[in-house]
């Protein structure tokens, strides 16, 4: 699922209206990207914040993408200290941020992207490339949500 929000300001809102629309806890965990830490959570004080690399026992994540692929539909996330690769992949709901000015057209422009953010010769630990819900379909050719990552997949694009 996805929806589009005017500001920064306004993720907050929609976090909570995500997690109260699917009955799930009001708490989430999310690593410490400046992006995400200077969001105004506190507008929303029935949400618990946890902050870190998932454990596998969070039932939502929160990320920030760093850029976006128009063309397939794709979210790039950069790993690091302050992106956890586990929040993209153990809870079994993943809340993906991207700013509207970092959707590139294809994925070469994409990984320039990240090329130019991080350097000539030097790339982050782990790029992956999200494109959905993980599903798998090997068992008897019946398509299972949630195979090797989270069931759910919600975009919050800013601006």
């Amino acid at each position: 699922t996805h929806e589009r929000v005017a500001s920064y300001d306004a993720i907050p809102r929609a976090v909570a209206g995500y997690l109260r629309e699917r009955n799930l806890p009001a708490a989430f965990r999310m690593g410490i990207d400046r992006r995400l830490t200077s969001i105004p959570w506190s507008t929303q004080r029935s949400i618990e914040v946890k902050s870190g690399p998932s454990d596998g026992d969070d039932e939502v994540g929160v990320s920030h993408a760093s850029s976006a692929i128009a063309e397939t539909g794709t979210l790039v996330m950069t790993s690091g200290a302050a992106n956890p690769t586990t929040i993209n992949f153990l809870p079994e709901h993943h809340i993906v941020i991207v700013d509207a000015a970092h959707i590139d057209g294809d994925l070469e422009t994409g990984i320039a992207r990240i090329r130019k953010k991080f350097g000539k010769g030097e790339m982050p630990r782990t790029v992956n490339l999200i494109s959905g819900p993980s599903r798998s379909g090997d068992i008897e050719q019946k398509i299972i949500l949630g195979a090797h990552g989270p069931r759910a997949l919600h975009v919050i694009v800013v601006g």
